[in-house]
């Protein structure tokens, strides 16, 4: 394994797209990959973009590859695609919709299934954020599976975030909904040559207007954009560095990081501390009775938790 991450950080793309498999489908071998390439992270400029189905953000993500390769930087894209409930696949069509950029070799695209995860993003997300980070990409897009206004998660992994709408999105009650509208730091009306974008425009600014202020003094940025005909894209881009540059002028980046360190090693935390309690149960057939106790109403379900929580420190149930 140890040789495929070499591989990987020497630029080879296929051991590159082994090792995103390997953090996808086993967390175990995924712990030893991000722990042998953690030194070599936290360059990369992460990007998050959001916004219902439909609105455009698979060909907005094309056109913008495209002006930040023109700007001389390496690129590597998470593209979340819905997991079906019943099939469990997902339809990972996201390279039909970035011709361009699945040619370019500056660029990595990766098109992962939600498989359930809520929030818009995959389990396996932020480790592959990593891998792009440690491999050197300058710029790591994550486009989320777009489910609608709950889709925040990637506020705790993205240092810039754009929210995508279009005209014709909802009115204005639907716009001002909390959640989504919420977390970001650029809005963009996308086919703003549909219906009346200028008025979408002034209800976003409004919108925001109302809102408390989440980093000290920059206002999120509102822009109209056609991608499809590349239009808007290069003032994207510079509103896109702009901020990146008042993060880091303002030290907001160091304490966006930090809290996103924070929330990993919670959401960690909780994901090993479960394994480890079922699979010391599982071994010892206690799981399967304590849930027929609290069936039978024998156990309810906190005190059930803090027998979960002896085991977890070791204590003999």
């Amino acid at each position: 394994m140890l040789k495929v991450v070499d591989r990987a950080l020497q630029g080879d793309r296929i051991s590159l797209a082994k090792l995103i498999t390997l953090v996808e489908n086993d967390p175990v071998e995924a712990r030893k990959v991000i722990s042998a390439i953690n030194s070599l992270t936290g360059k990369a400029h992460i990007i998050g973009l959001t916004g219902p189905t439909g609105a455009g953000k698979s060909s907005l993500i094309n056109g913008l590859i495209s002006e930040l390769r023109n700007r001389k930087k390496s690129i590597g894209v998470i593209a979340i695609d819905p997991t079906s409930p019943f099939s469990g696949g997902a339809f990972l069509g996201d390279r039909i919709r970035m011709p361009i950029a699945s040619l370019d070799k500056g660029v990595f695209i990766r098109s992962m299934g939600s498989r359930g995860r809520l929030g818009g993003l995959s389990r396996a997300a932020s480790d592959v954020i990593k891998l792009f980070d440690a491999c050197g990409k300058d710029i790591v897009l994550v486009e989320t599976a777009g489910a609608g206004q709950s889709d925040v998660e990637i506020s705790k992994m993205a240092d810039t975030v754009m929210v995508m709408t279009t005209p014709e999105g909802g009115d204005d009650i639907q716009i001002a909904k909390a959640g989504i509208m919420e977390i970001g730091d650029i809005f963009i009306v996308n086919k703003a040559d549909c219906g009346d974008a200028d008025s979408r425009v002034y209800e976003i600014r409004m919108m925001v207007h109302s809102l408390p202020k989440r980093d000290i003094s920059w206002e999120p940025e509102v822009i109209k954009t056609m991608a499809l005909n590349n239009i808007g894209l290069n003032d994207l881009c510079n509103i896109i560095e702009n901020h990146y540059k008042f993060l880091k002028e303002t030290n907001l980046l160091f304490e966006k990081r930090k809290m996103r360190k924070r929330s990993e090693l919670l959401d960690t935390f909780k994901e090993i501390a479960v394994e480890c309690v079922v699979h010391r149960m599982n071994e010892k057939q206690r799981f399967d009775l304590l849930i027929e106790k609290v069936m039978n109403n024998e156990l309810d379900i906190y005190s059930a938790v803090n027998q979960l929580i002896s085991v977890l420190q070791g204590n003999q149930w």
